[in-house]
């Protein structure tokens, strides 16, 4: 074991293409946070780094669709996603972004680097180049039919379809998604990584050096990925928006983003450093620093392998001590999916849930994805949050300090000859800082919450047991004891939930008037002193209804309602019929004069229309979709030759058109510019 003068933690870098959801929180950012601020509590020197991953072409692709710039997409959401970690107190020392001056430079002289150091190798390749658009095509931007499965909407990098992983040139009859044209095969340089190169290091270095202490998926993922042969690693790419090949032969050519992004770690060091006027490269070249990387388990690889090739390769700087990745997250029984929608937002659950942050923690370390993936159900967060933090830790916190107020004014009281049975609590009690502790240093923060409710427990437990609001006029001299020591519990709980529940941590330090006390203070029973004043008490929690998560459940089935209209199928043509046919319809425009609903029916509007050729009624079936205010003085479509027919006492003749979405609902077909009434739809 090497000795650990200081830690360097990062966190995976979030895609700045969209906001962060709980499944990045529950894999990456609320277990790294727990870390860190564990490590601050026992006094260690630590630097917790995180930052956006800006480039790519996802980006360009968004940026595309929406008609602005690249940095308008990052700019956009680097803040959305900042803001969404600053309010969750996940507590970064500096949070940075790739499309910054400093990292540009950063990773352009770690590449050239390599380069000059003879460490790259130079290939040329066939790749797609749009003509048109006089430009190379990434694999995303290149779709056609999969060989595999015929769906016909394949990308270059992938069927969705059949999951199928494709190169561009596996694809039948591919398309620019630029232009739409057939892309033709053009000669293109690349500067790459030769991965084979460090085969015997990396069997080494992981197969030999991490097998005892890496996770079974890391350790396993990496066992198949360097069992399966190496190959060299394309490290620059034909694209305009990224850190700039700087080389004068690279012109148009930029690093790859795989390449770049973890070298953001280093070049947000270096921001922090010069902002802090102090030294970067301890935190990265000196044996005596520990670096741990957070991710999920689709990062493993460039973790594990490439990022450490990268770095053996420079030379200068250290390597991983451990990679603690999770798996994934699921959302009611369903694979959390940005493009679907299918996600709890962190920033709208911040809004909906206000002060809530800590539940949100809590609920999420709880099912952490630590050995499988796991399923987030807002019916799990509302027991969470009701039978656990507020019926458990709240509960006994507020009923020491209540009765501490009722009986004392608040003052700490003294504490008597002790009982076997105080002696079992205060020896029980110290034994909580090591377990939990113990816990979280081999990155078990699921066993180490679970440790910090039984020291709650413990607490409840005892208050139960010796029952002081029975006992205070019979024996008020040992009542004091028994607040004495749960009060000295709840000092604990304050210490020791702080990576687990900051904000908590922080309200309940507040109570107890309680401050500036480190991990190893947690567990004893001297903490607060007899005589001593707390303050007020307060609500740690509070009960979460059942009408706030049906909200909740709503907003998600309307989510898969909208889902499953934008993916039905169209309903089929019908069979042809002859221009004859579709002349003996008289479709025109009509105004509406008067709109009521139709006694005893749901769906029914009675409307009196003006044709241009007469005044008359109608029955439609609209009463769902359309108040009948709405609709008077609105133009609508109406099939005025339809024979007539009594409906609910009505003669209705005629029909007003309507355009029958994929969920059902309706939506009347309207000129898009007012017309005189009668005008025929040709």
């Amino acid at each position: 074991m090497k000795d650990i003068k200081r830690y360097t933690v990062t966190s995976a870098l979030p895609y700045a293409n969209g906001p962060v959801h709980i499944g990045h929180l529950a894999g990456v950012y609320v277990p790294a946070d727990i870390y860190v601020r564990y490590l601050r509590n026992n006094g260690k020197e630590v630097l917790f780094i995180g930052g956006s991953d800006e480039h790519g072409v996802p980006i360009t692709i968004k940026a595309r669709k929406e008609g602005v710039t690249p940095q308008d997409i990052v700019n956009r959401y680097h803040e959305i996603i900042k803001k969404s970690f600053e309010e969750l107190g996940i507590s970064f020392d500096i949070y940075s972004r790739t499309s910054n001056p400093t990292h540009h430079k950063t990773a352009a002289e770690f590449f050239k680097y390599l380069y000059d150091n003879g460490k790259l190798i130079e290939k040329t390749s066939q790749q797609y180049y749009d003509e048109e658009a006089h430009e190379f095509l990434a694999d995303r931007y290149i779709t056609g039919t999969c060989p595999h499965c015929n769906n016909e909407h394949a990308y270059g990098d992938q069927c969705e379809a059949c999951g199928t992983s494709l190169s561009a040139t596996d694809l039948i009859n591919p398309k620019s998604a630029l232009s739409g044209n057939t892309p033709v095969l053009k000669e293109t340089k690349h500067w790459y990584l030769p991965l084979n190169e460090y085969d015997a290091w990396l069997r080494e270095w992981i197969l030999q050096g991490h097998k005892a202490d890496w996770r079974p998926t890391v350790y396993g993922q990496c066992k198949s990925w360097i069992e399966q042969g190496l190959q060299p690693r394309a490290v620059t790419r034909d694209l305009s928006w990224g850190v700039k090949v700087p080389l004068e032969e690279a012109e148009g050519k930029v690093l790859y983003v795989w390449f770049d992004a973890p070298i953001g770690y280093i070049s947000a060091t270096k921001e922090w450093a010069d902002a802090n006027h102090t030294d970067w490269e301890s935190w990265w070249k000196n044996g005596d620093t520990k670096l741990v990387h957070f991710i999920g388990k689709d990062n493993i690889v460039f973790h594990c392998i490439i990022f450490p090739c990268m770095l053996k390769a420079h030379g200068d700087y250290i390597l991983p001590d451990q990679v603690p990745a999770n798996e994934f997250l699921n959302l009611e029984g369903d694979k959390i999916s940005t493009s679907r929608n299918w996600a709890v937002w962190a920033h709208e659950y911040i809004e909906d849930f206000p002060g809530k942050q800590d539940v949100l923690r809590y609920t999420l370390t709880s099912i952490a994805p630590e050995t499988k993936d796991a399923d987030f159900t807002w019916a799990d967060f509302q027991a969470k949050n009701n039978n656990e933090l507020l019926a458990i830790f709240g509960n006994f916190v507020n009923r020491t300090v209540v009765l501490s107020h009722k009986y004392y004014g608040g003052i700490i009281p003294e504490c008597g000859e002790l009982t076997e049975y105080e002696k079992e609590i205060i020896e029980k009690m110290a034994e909580f800082p090591n377990r939990i502790g113990e816990c979280i240093e081999h990155y078990k923060f699921r066993e180490a919450q679970a440790e910090l409710m039984n020291l709650a427990r413990l607490g409840n437990k005892y208050l139960t047991d010796t029952e002081p609001w029975k006992k205070q006029k019979e024996n008020p001299e040992y009542v004091k004891t028994i607040l004495h020591i749960s009060l000295q519990i709840c000092a604990s709980l304050s210490i020791l939930c702080e990576p687990f529940l900051p904000f908590t941590a922080k309200k309940l330090q507040k109570m107890l008037n309680l401050n500036n006390k480190n991990w190893s203070d947690g567990g004893r029973h001297d903490l607060l002193k007899a005589g001593d004043q707390l303050n007020p008490a307060e609500y740690l929690f509070e009960k979460i209804e059942d009408e706030t998560i049906a909200k909740q459940v709503k907003k998600l089935e309307d989510t898969k309602k909208a889902n499953e209209a934008e993916n039905a199928d169209v309903t089929p043509a019908k069979e042809d019929v002859t221009f004859d046919d579709f002349q003996k319809m008289d479709v025109r425009v009509v105004t509406v004069l008067a709109a009521e609903k139709v006694a005893k029916t749901k769906k029914l509007l009675k409307l009196k229309v003006n044709t241009g050729v007469d005044t008359r009624e109608i029955i439609s079936g609209i009463a769902e979709y359309y108040q009948p205010e709405d609709l008077i003085g609105k133009q609508v479509l109406m099939l005025i030759n339809l024979a007539p027919k009594n409906i609910k006492g009505v003669d209705s003749h005629g029909m007003v058109l309507m355009a029958e979405n994929a969920d059902g609902t309706l939506s009347i077909m309207q000129p898009h510019k007012r017309v005189k009434e009668g005008s025929t739809v040709k």
